[in-house]
């Protein structure tokens, strides 16, 4: 059997202590779903530093910008799909430099100039060879 590896851990009062709330507060996040601490065998709440960092972005949250709880649960919610998106943007551009690369690589070095995406005019060319004033 693979042994796990151990977080830090820490018992509802030393959090509640530590930020200055109410166990009770905890209690409340936790049943609206804003935190999920694992439990202990006998059933005992611990959070992790994970836990701990986003108890500080829920704090920061209602203390100091005045957001409700529902809206809490938006803000959270939002940044985790962001975060989600981002690693989807992350993993396509990623796709899409593989591609372009296997496709550079792919084919053959070009001669001269001209064979880009765009073509080079010298318009030049199309200028009037002498032009006389009216």
């Amino acid at each position: 059997m693979a042994k796990s590896k151990s977080k830090a851990a820490f018992m509802i009062s030393a959090v509640a202590e530590q930020y200055e709330i109410h166990t009770q507060t905890l209690r409340l996040y936790e049943s609206e779903g804003l935190l999920k601490p694992s439990r202990s065998e006998g059933n005992t709440r611990l959070y992790t530093s994970e836990d701990l960092q986003r108890l500080e972005v829920i704090l920061h949250l209602t203390r100091d910008l005045g957001v409700n709880l529902a809206g809490v649960e938006i803000i959270l919610n939002m940044r985790a799909k962001m975060g989600e998106m981002q690693s989807q943007m992350q993993q396509f551009i990623a796709t899409l430099n593989r591609e372009l690369a296997a496709r550079t690589s792919s084919r053959p070095a070009a001669s001269n100039e001209r064979s880009g995406l765009i073509p080079v005019v010298d318009l030049r060319a199309f200028a009037p060879s002498s032009r006389r004033p009216r």
